[in-house]
């Protein structure tokens, strides 16, 4: 297993506390909520048909780019 990245992020202050909040309502760290919050997107956008249709655009392009 890849050792974690640390990122850094910025929230206006409402998205702060309803963050803390739902933390703090389900007894979990902010940061395990957050990864929570991305795996969810992550597996959502992978599973939309036009997010698969943009991605294939873009590796063909980059494909291009590089010469294959």
């Amino acid at each position: 297993m890849k050792p974690a990245k640390a990122m850094t992020i910025r929230l206006s202050e409402e998205q702060a506390d309803a963050l803390e909040t739902v933390a703090t309502v389900e007894n979990q760290p902010v940061s395990e909520v957050i990864r929570a919050a991305i795996a969810e997107h992550v597996v959502r956008r992978s599973q939309d048909p036009h997010f698969q249709s943009s991605l294939r655009d873009r590796i063909r392009r980059a494909e291009r780019l590089l010469g294959k």
